[in-house]
């Protein structure tokens, strides 16, 4: 159960000196909710089954959700039976996924989110003017993957600070950088920092690349970590701004900080002398599992989460183009 800040209820004795604080915004982001709807709304269409290339989005349970309902999840195209439905993931893919999905005559449904649309966009244009680009991201990610595969000729990784001094640029004077849109925004500083050093003239990107959304997570995390015993968050392992967020929690002065898939994992030692809990959740979180985790502290004698509000959302994206068309022929528009 959530209370907004304000005038604290009066609390019974044992628990006078205990506090939950939930950050707001957390969970879903604009790009996560416009992937999942998409394939919620493909299934409906199109009946089961709805293939999808790699996680929808880097959350387990959503994935198992989608599972239920009739989604298949496949690592790679070729495990796609040519002329079916496969849905690209919020993460993005490369040119050379798509030309694989046109050979297979797969009907395609491009669930990649806007804002990762914008980078390949600004790989394609830097690539277009001749730049060396420095991207900046985690080697493996489904994100990394779909960008560098626009350039692939121009585009050499960045995993941080340290790469730095391994870069090998054909001419200093045309340099460019981009990043993965989930990173931390400090992190990602700091390797743009280091890398102008070596290179002065470093052009950035004509916007930031560090999606609102990530942003705003990391904002709230830091304001409810701050005077935080322990911080709760809940999200994916794999989940790259979840991950992060526990970082951006310990930096931020939290006594300790760990991320859980959901209740379930969370270690009744962590509470032990604990009087302030946080609470926050990935980009790809669904609110359910936020509150499974408020329903376990307020059985351990928690109060009630106040909500620590940073930021206000109110960014939408429209559904996939295709995924329009159809609803609209079918008259669900």
């Amino acid at each position: 159960m959530t209370t907004d800040l304000g005038t604290p209820r009066v609390l019974p004795s044992d628990e006078a000196e205990r506090a939950v604080l939930l950050a707001a915004p957390r969970g879903y982001c604009a790009g996560v909710d416009r992937a999942v709807v998409t394939v919620e709304k493909a299934l409906d269409l199109y009946g089961a089954p709805v293939y999808v290339r790699k996680q929808i989005v880097h959350n387990k349970h959503v994935v198992a959700g989608l599972e239920a309902r009739g989604a298949i999840f496949v690592e790679e195209l070729e495990e796609v039976p040519p002329g079916a439905t496969v849905v690209f993931s919020a993460h993005g893919v490369s040119p050379e996924v798509h030309r694989q999905a046109e050979e297979r005559d797969l009907k395609t449904i491009d669930a990649t989110c806007p804002l990762v649309t914008k980078v390949h966009h600004e790989a394609k244009r830097f690539a277009g003017d001749d730049y060396d680009i420095l991207l900046i991201g985690h080697a493996g990610h489904e994100e990394v993957e779909g960008t560098a595969g626009e350039a692939p000729e121009h585009i050499q990784l960045v995993e941080g600070p340290a790469d730095v001094a391994r870069i090998v640029v054909r001419d200093p004077a045309k340099v460019a950088w981009l990043s993965q849109t989930t990173l931390s925004v400090d992190e990602t500083l700091e390797t743009v920092a280091a890398i102008r050093e070596r290179f002065p003239l470093l052009l950035d990107p004509p916007s930031d690349d560090i999606c609102y959304a990530t942003q705003n997570r990391q904002l709230a995390v830091k304001e409810i970590s701050r005077d935080s015993d322990l911080v709760i968050v809940v999200g994916s392992g794999n989940s790259s701004n979840s991950v992060r967020l526990v970082e951006v929690a310990l930096e931020a002065g939290a006594g300790s900080a760990y991320r859980v898939d959901d209740a379930s994992e969370i270690e009744e030692a962590w509470l032990d002398g604990v009087r302030t809990v946080s609470v926050t959740s990935g980009a790809s979180v669904p609110e359910s599992l936020v509150q499974e985790v408020l329903a376990f502290l307020g059985e351990r004698g928690y109060p009630d989460a106040r909500a620590v509000h940073s930021a206000e959302e109110s960014l939408i994206f429209a559904l996939p183009k295709e995924l329009r068309r159809d609803l609209k022929a079918a008259g669900r528009s």
